[in-house]
């Protein structure tokens, strides 16, 4: 995490980069996941959601409701309004329908998603075969971005209970953020460090959740 924010701050290559090191634009979709430990590549959103029969939603209502909940987000709240307009024209919006895993455990990432409408329950599954529920989340959940930051498996399973409605940020789209608005992509990503800092002290907790 500190290697993601370090390139957010710099805003370009660091000057001791190898010349074949992926340029800045490409980092979360290629270069960062390079360094992850699986060997199998990330499943696309666009094929995910051609297996789903997802269907897609008009921009302009599905940023208008993402921005809505990220400012009632205290994880969000350090954000501007321009912060959040910016964010929101990198998502793409989805609805999906009930009894579909959007995000499967032990999967790359190269997706995050942000719960519009709906309730996507999160399941671990156990070595003998039985999946187990962590937690379920609603309007405003966030999933999925621990392993859109650093590329590594899926902890979880992400169903969901009754028709939803999603926002989706691919890594690519992280990286065009990034690329044209450095000041505003490490604030967001600030933001989803705090949020993960958070979920990750709870998992010594007697009870916890855990990150998709």
């Amino acid at each position: 995490m500190k290697k993601v924010l370090d390139f957010l701050r710099t805003g370009r290559q660091r000057a001791d980069a190898e010349p074949d090191e992926p340029p800045e634009s490409q980092f979360f979709a290629t270069g960062f996941h390079e360094m992850g430990s699986s060997a199998t590549p990330a499943l696309p959103w666009a094929d995910r959601a051609r297996a789903l029969g997802a269907r897609r939603l008009a921009h302009e209502a599905g940023a208008r409701r993402l921005k809505e909940l990220w400012t009632q987000d205290r994880f969000m709240a350090g954000l501007s309004t321009q912060d959040l307009e910016k964010c929101a024209r990198h998502f793409e919006f989805w609805a999906v329908d009930a009894d579909r895993d959007i995000i499967e455990q032990n999967e790359p990432g190269s997706f995050m998603l942000v719960v519009l409408h709906g309730i996507i329950a999160v399941d671990r599954q156990q070595p003998w075969g039985e999946r187990v529920r962590l937690t379920e989340s609603r309007a405003g959940g966030v999933l999925g971005e621990m392993s859109l930051l650093d590329a590594g498996p899926r902890a979880s399973y992400c169903t969901t209970l009754r028709p939803s409605e999603i926002a989706v940020l691919e890594a690519r789209m992280l990286d065009a953020l990034i690329e044209r608005d450095p000041a505003s992509a490490v604030r967001i990503v600030g933001s989803l460090a705090r949020r993960l800092s958070l979920r990750l002290r709870k998992l010594g907790a007697p009870s916890s959740g855990a990150s998709a």
